[in-house]
């Protein structure tokens, strides 16, 4: 018997890579290779798939954490690995809170892909410890507060201080606080850079 695998990811190296994997792999068939997450959510309605290879970030439509989410609803069995290359502080708590078994970054390999679907559809649930550190200009990512990268990731949304403290229910002058102790951890002379380095850097990535 062999696990049925779908893969989601909008990157078509990245696509072909997992492919490989299951092909040269007895314990796994491919059903399917797709480009963006609602086909994904279009295809388990219609067709059982046992593991789920998806990417968090798509080009078009929903991103994969939302399909995950989606898909777990249709097929709670199903067993969903998310894969990203972004190392946004965010991906591996929201991950896990809407049931994804596994999580792998791309860039950091500890174990093969293989090593981990094979983990996961052992009945483990394998994630990383934290998100890969990340360089912001003077400081590194371990250096923010989880306070300090939800108004970051705002911020790279383009939203303004009175913006950012509606939507996340705090003063404006905590927004600028928080701003400005990124700004003097970081090195940064304006909330442009902060904001442009924080998102090309992946770290904050805004819905």
């Amino acid at each position: 018997m062999s696990y049925r695998v779908l893969i989601v990811d909008d990157f078509l190296m990245s696509r072909q890579v997992f492919e490989r994997a299951v092909n040269d792999s007895e314990e796994f068939e491919l059903m399917g290779s797709l480009n963006t997450a609602q086909e994904a959510v279009e295809f388990v309605g219609k067709k059982y798939v046992d593991l789920i290879i998806m990417d968090i970030v798509m080009t078009e439509g929903v991103s994969g954490l939302e399909a995950a989410r989606l898909i777990k609803d249709i097929r709670p069995e199903t067993r969903i690995l998310i894969v990203t290359s972004m190392p946004e502080l965010s991906y591996i708590d929201r991950a896990r809170s809407i049931g994804a078994e596994s999580f792998w970054y791309k860039e950091v390999q500890e174990q093969p892909i293989l090593e981990i679907m094979r983990r996961t559809m052992n009945g483990e649930s394998v994630y990383p410890d934290s998100p890969p550190e990340v360089r912001l200009g003077n400081a590194v990512s371990t250096e923010l507060t989880d306070k300090e990268a939800e108004v970051l990731r705002e911020l790279t949304a383009g939203y303004s201080n009175k913006e950012i403290a509606d939507k996340l229910g705090i003063s404006e002058r905590t927004v600028k606080m928080h701003i400005s102790n990124m700004m003097q951890k970081t090195g940064f002379r304006s909330r442009l850079e902060l904001a442009v380095k924080a998102r090309t850097g992946g770290l904050v990535v805004p819905e």
